[in-house]
């Protein structure tokens, strides 16, 4: 652990936007479908770079709420390897002791999805070595939304509203604000993603599509962080 006068030069949180499958599925002449498989393996494969580097939070976004707009083909196709992913890292995360997180609507998945997440939540609950954060069926704004309705239903009074509530009302207000968040693709935007938690985050834009990322890409992102000068609005 870094001593209180050493500078911190490992994200504890780094959110990643998992972009250019299809994409990355086009340029290899393969279907959709492929392309969302092999950046499922690479979902599998990412969080344990950053963990073995120090970082303690990993979040993917993984399915958004305006995912739905997609064809219905790739959505059911979608949702299946997401049952699939659940079942797959139930067990991944507890062989490494990984705590994890579902981040979303769950209410709004098919199926037997929504019961499936919080049983993986709740059987990963004491890990210790690291936690991963699956940001699905996710939207900044939807999540906001979220912690409004709560809020008013709590019969909280106006006057009581303060950032540190609001933080209790969103998803999984216990973890810390990401340090760093990172897309994939090229694409230079966060369309949302932790919109209320991201406000002093850096941001860093992957010029490839997220199948091809690797281990050395994650070395390259904790690089850059450590180059950063993170004021937080002072000088």
């Amino acid at each position: 652990m870094l001593g209180s006068d050493d500078k911190k030069t490992v994200p504890d949180h780094v959110a990643l936007i998992l972009d250019g499958n299809r994409r990355w599925a086009e340029e290899r002449n393969l279907s959709g479908s492929e392309g969302h498989f092999a950046g499922y393996q690479t979902m599998r494969q990412a969080p344990g770079w950053f963990f073995s580097r120090g970082v303690e939070v990993v979040s993917l976004f993984v399915f958004s709420t305006e995912n739905w707009n997609r064809s219905p083909e790739e959505v059911n196709y979608l949702m299946k390897l997401l049952r699939q992913a659940v079942d797959e890292e139930k067990k991944t995360a507890l062989e490494k002791g990984v705590r994890i997180l579902v981040s979303g609507r769950l209410e709004e998945l098919p199926g037997d999805l929504p019961d499936a997440c919080r049983e993986l939540m709740d059987a990963t609950r004491g890990g210790k070595e690291g936690a991963l954060n699956l940001c699905l069926n996710y939207g900044g704004r939807a999540e906001i939304e979220d912690a409004i309705k709560a809020i008013i239903k709590a019969g909280i009074q106006p006057d009581q509203v303060t950032e540190e509530l609001i933080r209790k009302y969103l998803y999984h207000g216990e973890l810390p604000d990401p340090d760093i968040i990172v897309r994939t693709s090229g694409e230079m935007r966060t369309s949302g993603f932790l919109l209320w938690e991201s406000h002093y985050a850096e941001l860093f834009f992957l010029n490839k599509f997220w199948p091809d990322f690797e281990e050395r890409d994650a070395k390259r992102i904790l690089e850059e962080y450590e180059k950063r000068n993170r004021r937080f609005g002072g000088n």
